[in-house]
């Protein structure tokens, strides 16, 4: 971000450089000089190429130059990439220039502040507007997805509304949050981005070595993402349109036996049993086994298709109206947008509403106010609606509809199946959450003196939700039964009031100084009230008169608050912009501790070197830029349940002279020395820019060590307790990240750039109290989460029946690895299998232009990680009784050794688990994105300023050796469990990967 002081800044350089406007005996030529957001440019130099003549654009970007038709005119800015325009026979010359993301005064948000690049010392990777925007985005965060080095972004499936997972360099703790802290315009936002439309950011900031954090002190202790809304600009109104519409359909389905497979593999596991004769079927053994419906499927060839009936084609669309402009003493931005997310599974969408004013005024010389409001609402439908792992598990056989069309209940005789097609019915099902935000940050500025600036800041945050469940008779969950309802009620209240003082001096020319002063309280209050019953009498009444039904199954109301106090303290120096120092020293005073570890103390420090400003260096033709940079530090981590450190009663029921009573006994064990986790960081970093900024980039090196981690310590149960928060232990990331930006061709009306972020991080658990943790699957050396179980090495084989009878298995069964030569398969042959963690990440984008037209495509991936397919357990039981996974099971005729073979005496394979297990790897083309902006000319005549239309296809392609040879979906997973999803897991709870094809405009007048 390109702050509008800077700005103007330039234009006083520009009018006493000495350049001024020539007048040649040409024909007149004016224009108007747009930023990428359409904004205008005051201070931008025009020059006709090869002469000194020349002239600069006034506050509203407007120009005037005299040049001939054979001439060609300059247009230059500091931060942005020069252009040329040939004159020709136009009158009328309207530019957009980029910016030069490698420009060394580029400004950045750092927190309570900017900063120019070259002055940077802390670890900072920034993602654009232009980043944002390229993609069909529900929530901003997915945009930091392989665009930020470092930054670790999941998003599994595609059920909408679904917010994405992230870690900054990796995880520390094993209880307390290891989410970011996201802030938006200066609030650090306590309720979520899901309400934040991703249209309306100009730029996200990721923070990431302690130098960094630090000034958000416990808060920034995973990292620290900001924020920073769009603003209006001094200069004429601007309205903007911008919208895109989609369609959506799933990018795989996982694969089931059909009907004449299922009824084969059914055969299959009687014959194990015996239950049915060895060799080809027969009618007679098909009667005995089958019934009716089964039987008259076969005779038909029935193979229903209850996921396909499940699924349909989803939709994403956003319309958007901003107006922009200002004068010279207020400035606006204000927008107006409509998003919506139809899934591709019935009965999931997502349906968002925001309006936005950001307001800017100068009152005087020395005071200005300003507020960034946001106002909100959302409908998500199926949040908690998972229909597709019933549907994968019901008979392919069974016949779903009568000969009329009428939806049948039971498709076969098993009553534990229902008809899938039964959750889809209007009115069987109703999951809905209505969600109500209005979030501020308002803010005043007071000069006291030249260079002394004083400015609060206040944010309120305000969320109202409702979230009403229904579920109907004729339903899989109730077969039959009453109908249930349910209703939770939360209201949130959170504020945030700091107070800053700023001091900025430079001495001698020399010596700049800056020095930030910060007193900051935070407050959060959360309501919750639920409400659950059974027997609601009219069906069509849903959860809207719980009090009509005849049974009140739950009850309850919960309040939680907590607070935050803090101080911090920041000194930037410079000695001539070449050596560079910046220290912070932060105090947090947490609620949610017990009196004697209220307050945690947090420092940092960061050296810098700008090597590039040495005497040595200045004839060098080829290094622009190189600096150095050096930093240690400490955050602490206070994200754990308000009231852990008291013990609190809870209500117990017993018999009094033979009736029931209620009463209170305790029951959890406070801890009134828990103290705070903190991490300590050393990173070092060479920023670089080569042969006038062709290459240019950063690399990052880290150690982070975690200490007094905050966790559930388990206890024995004959005390009474399960368990209680202490602080034990201690983890370490470590890892390298680099950032690489390329101008590949820069020729005539073509370019083409390339933008490379790679990021390897690996994370340990250095100590534990007690040693390993097996029960808790904590193991010394290893990630924080780790898959330790059996490994399967093959399927038991007819010549192998003596070995596999001395392991009590038999042939087609699972052959487990003897990790211990003893000759017996138990507990102690579980080994490290792998982890949802990946070795590294790459995020791989190439932009190409050519006149008006613009062509870019972004891969990602993640390497070395593994997953758990619990489609592979939970839908491939191999018993006989429920569909399965169209797996290549054992037979006496097909000796294979991926899958054991069917058997109607058991529940599910033996060793099981052992089949959930997969190399996670992945390669995604996750947008293509065409586009073309009309010419000047001719969008002018129609009352444009500018004009493109683009056509965009996400994720058109997954490569994966879980897709691509165990008929899996999408690799993609959390690496913690969220969302009714389980760490490192696949499952029923994720929706479908899609590809999208958009069509958009994006247009200015």
């Amino acid at each position: 971000m390109k702050p509008k002081i800077y700005t103007y800044l330039c234009v006083l350089l520009l009018l006493l450089s000495g350049v001024s406007p020539t007048f040649a005996q040409d024909s007149q030529v004016t224009g108007t000089v747009n930023d990428e957001s359409g904004f205008p440019l005051p201070g931008v130099t025009i020059l006709v190429k090869g002469t000194t003549r020349g002239t600069t654009t006034d506050l509203d970007g407007n120009y005037s130059i005299n040049a001939s038709s054979t001439e060609t005119l300059v247009f230059s800015f500091i931060g942005y990439t020069p252009l040329e325009e040939s004159v020709g026979s136009r009158s009328v010359i309207d530019v957009t220039l980029n910016p030069d993301l490698s420009e060394l005064d580029e400004v950045v948000v750092v927190g309570y502040g900017t900063a120019k690049k070259s002055q940077l010392t802390g670890a900072i990777s920034s993602v654009g507007s232009k980043e944002i925007q390229e993609l069909p985005i529900t929530d901003a965060r997915q945009a930091l997805q392989g665009r930020a080095a470092g930054v670790d972004v999941t998003q599994p499936g595609s059920k909408p509304g679904s917010a994405p997972q992230v870690r900054i360099r990796g995880r520390r703790s094993f209880n307390a949050s290891n989410e970011p802290l996201y802030v938006i315009d200066g609030i650090p936002v306590v309720g979520g981005l899901n309400d934040i439309n991703p249209q309306d950011i100009t730029s996200m900031e990721v923070l990431k070595d302690a130098s960094a954090t630090a000034i958000y002190g416990s808060r920034g202790s995973n990292g620290v993402v900001l924020i920073t809304t769009k603003r209006g600009t001094r200069g004429k109104t601007i309205v903007s349109v911008d919208s895109y519409y989609g369609v959506n359909q799933e990018l795989g389905k996982i694969d089931v036996f059909n009907g004449p497979e299922f009824a084969e593999y059914k055969r299959e596991s009687r014959r194990t049993s015996g239950e049915y004769p060895d060799g080809p079927a027969t009618p007679a053994a098909d009667e005995s086994l089958f019934e009716p419906v089964e039987l008259e499927g076969i005779a038909q060839g029935r193979s229903t298709d209850y996921v396909g009936g499940l699924l349909r084609k989803g939709a994403i669309q956003s319309h958007q109206v901003s107006v922009s402009g200002g004068s010279e003493k207020t400035t606006f931005f204000v927008s107006a947008n409509y998003f919506n997310d139809k899934g591709v599974i019935k009965n999931q969408d997502y349906t968002r509403y925001t309006f936005r004013a950001n307001i800017d005024h100068q009152i005087n010389k020395k005071i200005k106010f300003g507020t960034s409001t946001l106002v909100s609402f959302s409908e998500r439908n199926g949040e908690n609606f998972n229909p597709l792992g019933g549907a994968l598990a019901e008979n392919p056989l069974g016949k779903p509809y009568d000969e009329d069309g009428n939806l049948i209940f039971l498709p076969t005789s098993d009553g534990l199946r229902t008809n899938p097609f039964a959750e889809i019915v209007e009115g069987a099902q109703e999951d809905l959450t209505k969600n109500y935000r209005i979030f501020n940050s308002i803010f005043a500025n007071y000069e006291i003196i030249p260079g002394l600036t004083y400015r609060l800041v206040f944010g309120p945050d305000i969320t109202i939700s409702r979230n009403g469940r229904f579920t109907g008779s004729q339903t899989n969950a109730r077969r039959g039964g009453d109908a249930t309802g349910s209703v939770n009620d939360e209201f949130t209240f959170n504020y945030t009031l700091e107070n800053i003082l700023t001091f900025n001096k430079s001495f001698n020319e020399k010596h700049n100084l800056n020095i930030t002063a910060l007193q900051s309280i935070q407050k959060d209050r959360y309501e919750q009230t639920t409400v659950s019953v059974l027997g609601i009498p009219a069906e069509s009444q849903f959860y809207h008169r719980l009090g009509d039904a005849s049974q009140i199954t739950g009850a309850n109301t919960n309040l939680r608050e907590w607070a935050l106090m803090s101080f911090m303290g920041r000194v930037n120096y410079d000695y001539k912009n070449k050596f560079l120092l910046t220290a912070t020293l932060r105090a947090d005073g947490s609620s949610r501790f017990g009196e004697n570890n209220r307050f945690g103390y947090f420092p940092s420090v960061a050296l810098g070197w700008n090597i590039h400003s040495e005497g040595f260096m200045q004839n060098s033709t080829n290094v622009d830029q190189l600096k150095f940079r050096v930093s240690y530090g400490s955050i602490g981590n206070q994200a754990i349940n308000p009231y852990q450190t008291q013990a609190l009663l809870g209500r117990t029921s017993y018999a009094f002279d033979n009736s029931p009573a209620y009463g209170y006994r305790p029951s959890t064990i406070g801890n009134p020395d828990l103290r705070w986790e903190t991490s300590t960081t050393f990173n070092v970093g060479l920023d670089f820019a080569l042969w006038q900024n062709r290459v240019f980039g950063s690399l990052e090196y880290y150690i982070t060590n975690t200490s007094d981690l905050l966790a559930p310590q388990p206890l024995p149960n004959s005390i009474g307790f399960g368990g209680f928060t202490t602080n034990i232990g201690e983890t370490q990331n470590r890892g390298i990240e680099l950032t690489l930006s390329t101008l590949n061709i820069e020729k005539g009306d073509f370019t083409w750039t390339s933008d490379l972020i790679f990021t390897k991080n690996k994370e340990e658990i250095i100590s534990l109290p007690n040693g390993d943790d097996i029960s808790a699957g904590r193991f010394i050396g290893q990630p924080l989460t780790i898959f330790y179980d059996l490994k399967k090495i093959g399927i038991w084989q007819l010549d192998e029946l003596d070995e596999a009878t001395s392991y009590g298995s038999v042939p087609g069964e699972i052959k487990i690895e003897d990790l211990n030569n003893d000759g017996v398969i138990n507990s102690d042959d579980r080994q490290f299998l792998g982890s949802a963690v990946p070795d590294f990440a790459l995020g791989f984008t190439n932009r190409f232009s050519y006149k008006g037209f613009d062509l870019s495509f972004f891969l990602f991936g993640r390497f070395g990680s593994m997953i758990r397919s619990q489609f592979h357990t939970g839908n491939n039981t191999l018993a006989g009784r429920y569909n399965n996974l169209d797996v290549n099971y054992w037979t006496p005729n097909n000796p294979t050794n991926d899958y054991p073979r069917p058997n109607v005496n058991q529940e599910r394979a033996k060793y099981a688990s052992s089949m959930e297990y997969f190399d996670g790897t992945f390669i995604k083309v996750r947008n293509i994105n065409f586009g073309y902006n009309f010419a000047p000319e001719v969008i002018n005549k129609i009352g444009f300023t500018s004009l493109r239309l683009y056509t965009s296809i996400q994720q058109p392609f997954i490569f994966a050796n879980y897709r691509s040879e165990h008929k899996g979906i999408d690799p993609e997973v959390f690496i913690d469990g969220e969302q009714g999803v389980g760490g490192g897991a696949v499952n029923a709870n994720v929706s479908p990967a899609v590809t999208s094809f958009t069509f958009g405009i994006n247009a200015k007048f």
